[in-house]
């Protein structure tokens, strides 16, 4: 266990911004999370638990008290079970499976962070989402001081959200259990529309799994979704807000206003989920707001890519991040009547 004090938090986050944590604790083993949760919490001492950093926007102040760096290592794969520590390379993981001619997470490459964060956020892209073949989730229940394992269905998955997220100081992850696919090298069935487009092929159709995998490396690239040191529209945290769920009410309204706005020959993007429930573009209310690629003069602005990533052009403070945002919402609630919800999780910074 290596611990640091005063140690900046910036470099431990793909937006490269928030200030120093007290106390730094980076951990390389299952035993040491423990450990180091279990000492904070005993001293009633602040914790705060990065992986890949990439879904974390942390305030100017930084952060009193324990920051716990997950750097834990193990792929584990038994015919189609895979059990993966929380601390990997979540890019990485999908790239030895798709070697291994396994399906199930081929179109989730190139998202950024580590495998342990992916329950939380339930991280889904071009069709797929882990918690279709998350099997059990390994982790740490500091509420009742043992490790504990999770059948998927005790994870709550929802759209972007799990029982890990409702209750952010309770659970800690340890380990993934996923249940693939062996499809003889082929992918999922594609389902996404824009991936099948970009394949040649129909939705519901299955390709080389690799295929798939380059294929969306290529999209996201095109949006500045994977990581680039030297492109700062990958200076950011991806989705910054998620697509928004509107119940009947919500939707006729939203149909009104949009109408309004842009002409009663307007069709917004929309995919009904049941129940009375449909999803709407996030991506798609800002831009139609007047929030374009590039929007802002500032150190923090939109993607020149991606009208959904707020950056980091190189020099921004968390809070000119904060106002952008601020900006973006208050622009589509006016225009739409739409609240939009960020997606990365703050820490001593406020939307």
């Amino acid at each position: 266990m290596h611990v640091l004090h005063d140690a900046p938090l910036a470099p431990l986050t793909t937006f490269r911004l928030g200030g120093p944590a007290e106390r730094l604790v980076t951990a390389v083993s299952d035993d040491e999370v423990v450990a180091a949760v279990r000492e904070a919490d005993d001293a009633g001492t602040p914790l705060l638990v990065i992986g890949g950093g990439s879904n974390l926007v942390i305030g100017d102040k930084g952060f009193a008290g324990t920051a716990l760096r997950i750097a834990t290592k193990g792929f584990e794969l038994d015919g189609t079970r895979l059990e993966v520590a929380a601390g990997e390379v979540w890019s990485d993981t999908v790239a030895r499976t798709v070697e291994a001619g396994l399906a199930g997470i081929e179109c989730l490459a190139g998202i950024p962070g580590s495998a342990g964060a992916t329950p939380i956020q339930n991280v889904g892209a071009y069709g797929q989402e882990v918690s279709s073949t998350i099997r059990e989730v390994v982790a740490y229940d500091r509420g009742e001081g043992r490790t504990v394992v999770l059948a998927a269905d005790e994870c709550e998955f929802s759209y972007r959200h799990s029982r890990f997220k409702a209750l952010p100081d309770r659970y800690v992850v340890l380990r993934v259990r996923f249940e693939l696919e062996d499809a003889d090298g082929l992918s999922a069935p594609i389902k996404y529309a824009e991936t099948a487009r970009a394949l040649g092929v129909e939705p519901g159709d299955r390709v080389p799994a690799a295929t798939a995998r380059e294929t969306v490396l290529k999209l996201r690239a095109g949006k500045g979704m994977v990581l680039d040191p030297d492109d700062h529209d990958t200076w950011s945290a991806g989705s910054f807000f998620t697509n928004p769920i509107l119940g009947e009410s919500e939707y006729r309204a939203f149909l009104a206003r949009a109408a309004q706005r842009l002409g009663g020959d307007v069709s917004p993007p929309a995919w009904e989920l049941g129940g009375g429930l449909t999803k709407t573009s996030a991506a798609w209310l800002i831009d139609k707001a007047g929030f374009t690629k590039g929007y802002g003069s500032g150190p923090a602005r939109i993607s020149t890519k991606h009208t959904l990533a707020l950056t980091n052009r190189g020099g921004a403070t968390t809070e000119d991040l904060l106002a952008l945002a601020r900006e973006v919402v208050a622009g589509v609630e006016q225009a739409f009547g739409v609240t939009l919800v960020n997606e990365p999780v703050t820490v001593n910074a406020e939307i």
